[in-house]
């Protein structure tokens, strides 16, 4: 038997030669490489002197020499750069980093000058040192993703624009116009990382810590400047030291809602002070301790905010944010959670008129693009009879949960229609309509109404929604990715608006359902699976999540006016009146 620490030889030693070829485990070099001294196993750079002094003896464990003369290899033909990393004996443990590697990374190192008589190990481990800042240093070029913003419209605050002074005030084609930008972005809580380790293979252990993600993650926040920040997966303990004072000095007022139970995170919404103030704040939770559907802890949040600028009327923009269970097998949670928040916003977003004002929903939706969860989002109805509620996310291509969807899915003591709202409010609105009928009628007409509902596989909502995202890339089809980790690379993150009239990029048939509604103007570009793979996928050296954030910028229209239309998703060939 080999002792422990020669048996993981094979596994932990990795050589890097010219910085691009990775000898293998079966190659015969590794069967020779042993440090003067015999203990401890150290790191040490090539070349070293070809010579056949004590220092190079094999054990005899190694097998003969002959076998070692025949595999053809030579130490002069090494660079300078090459470096072997062997493991330490004092190591606790596989996954942790040798005790070399975890003072490169901190900095740590003798500065005293060196004697004359320097050992020649500790000449070694000074080039192997430096080597391996230099190959953090390159990582860390390579590892930058490079995201591009792609327009919509000539007019977005990131591009210069020439205003026409002339232009009469007056005139029925002006609009009271207000631009921001929206991200959206799941920041992987800390002890769901730690609960879920398997996930994060890929990753080496450093880039895990929250005392180096959080730099990372704020950073991001700071260049990308977003105007209101939709945040999922925030862990408590977290916003409460860190990351509500850290937005609080650039800037934004942060509302926060825990999920229910035991789950240490939640979901964040903040804004600029600049840009808003905060009108309301409606925390939601998809738990009922009197509902067994309903047990799972998951959360939303739902804020109207009042932009900070002149108009005759009063606006408001209603921002949402949410993140859905993830269990792909349990499409019956899912659809439930989504209409508790669909309901919950139309009862903050209702104007006295009977419309919404315009509306951004934001989060991990755990549902990919085309699933029945997601079309019913964006198409606003969804007829669910016969459907696998394991195929409601499309999570997986080959659902293990085929158990129908009942009908209806969550119980009338909920309080929410199949139109997707408090069935006290539709009452009230339906009253505010002049739809009044005498008592006896009224409550004749209700058990009508509750009983078609119970037959009713028809879902609906009154919001004509958009995607900022189109999930493909045009010109290949490749899918675009919003997660990227050791077992998938999909798009579960979304950011969806109520387009304006004349959004070309909004989805053919949608129509405004708001007062004035929102314009797409640009929005921060995803990436390919491969793309990310190129860094390592996420979390990477610069990005800290297993998320990418997305970001979106909109134009807040008061009043909508006669402007010219291009065909959805077609290039900008002209000027556009926004």
């Amino acid at each position: 038997m080999l002792a422990r620490h020669v048996q993981r030889l094979g596994r932990d030693c990795i050589a890097h030669w010219n910085g691009s070829q990775i000898l293998t485990v079966s190659n015969p070099v590794y069967s020779c490489m042993r440090w003067a001294g015999h203990y401890p196993w150290a790191s040490f750079p090539l070349p070293v002197p070809a010579d056949s002094s004590a220092n190079w003896r094999l054990p005899p464990v190694f097998g003969p020499w002959r076998q070692f003369q025949n595999c053809n290899w030579q130490l002069d033909n090494f660079m300078q750069s090459s470096c072997f990393h062997l493991p330490n004996p004092s190591m606790k443990s596989e996954g942790e980093e040798p005790l070399t590697k975890k003072r490169r990374v901190s900095g740590h190192h003798d500065t005293s000058a060196p004697e004359k008589e320097t050992d020649f190990s500790d000449q070694k481990e000074a080039l192997c040192l430096a080597v391996a800042r230099n190959e953090e240093k390159h990582s860390s070029k390579k590892g930058t993703i490079k995201r591009h913003w792609e327009y919509f419209c000539q007019h977005s605050r990131t591009m210069k624009i020439i205003e026409n002074k002339e232009t009469d005030q007056s005139s029925t084609e002006n609009e009271a116009k207000f631009d921001f930008t929206v991200m959206s972005y799941n920041i992987l809580s800390q002890n769901l990382l730690e609960d879920n380790s398997h996930l994060y293979r890929h990753c080496r252990q450093r880039l895990l810590i929250w005392t180096y993600r959080f730099p990372n993650i704020l950073q991001e926040i700071k260049q990308l400047d977003a105007d209101v920040l939709c945040l999922q997966e925030v862990q408590e303990d977290h916003y409460r030291t860190e990351i509500k004072s850290s937005l609080e000095s650039l800037g934004y007022h942060c509302e926060y809602k825990m999920r229910t139970g035991r789950k240490p995170d939640g979901c964040a919404i903040c804004f600029k002070t600049s840009k808003f103030s905060l009108i309301s704040s409606n925390p939601v939770e998809f738990f009922r301790h009197d509902i067994p559907l309903l047990d799972r802890d998951n959360v939303g949040l739902v804020l109207l905010l009042q932009p900070r600028f002149h108009c005759k009327t009063n606006a408001a923009v209603c921002i949402a944010n949410t993140h859905l269970l993830y269990n792909p097998r349990r499409g019956d949670i899912k659809l439930t959670q989504l209409a508790i928040l669909l309901a919950e916003i139309a009862s903050v977003a209702a104007q006295k008129d009977g419309t919404f004002c315009p509306i951004i929903i934001c989060g991990d939706f755990n549902s990919v693009p085309g699933s029945p969860l997601y079309r019913f989002i964006k198409e606003g109805k969804l007829n669910y009879e016969g459907l696998a509620i394991g195929k409601v996310s499309g999570q997986e291509q080959f659902p293990r949960g085929q158990r129908i969807l009942s009908i209806p899915i969550w119980p009338q003591k909920l309080g929410i229609s199949q139109n997707c709202v408090y069935e006290i409010k539709q009452q009230q609105k339906e009253e505010n309509a002049g739809e009044k009928l005498e008592a006896g009628k009224l409550d004749n007409a209700q058990e009508i109404v509750t009983a078609s509902e119970k037959v009713s596989s028809k879902l609906q909502h009154h919001f004509k929604l958009s995607s900022v995202y189109s999930h493909y890339f045009p010109e290949t089809g490749i899918p675009e990715v919003t997660t990227c980790h050791s077992r998938s690379a999909v798009t579960v993150d979304y950011i969806f608006y109520s387009a304006a009239n004349d959004d070309a990029a909004a989805q053919p048939g949608a129509e405004d359902s708001c007062r004035g509604g929102l314009k797409l103007l640009g929005r921060l570009a995803l990436l390919t699976e491969k793309d990310l793979w190129t860094v390592n996928g996420l979390p990477n050296e610069n990005n800290s999540s297993d998320h990418l954030p997305l970001l979106a910028e909109f134009r807040l229209i008061e009043r909508a006016g006669k402007v010219q239309r291009e065909a959805p998703g077609s290039p900008l060939s002209s000027i556009w009146l926004c």
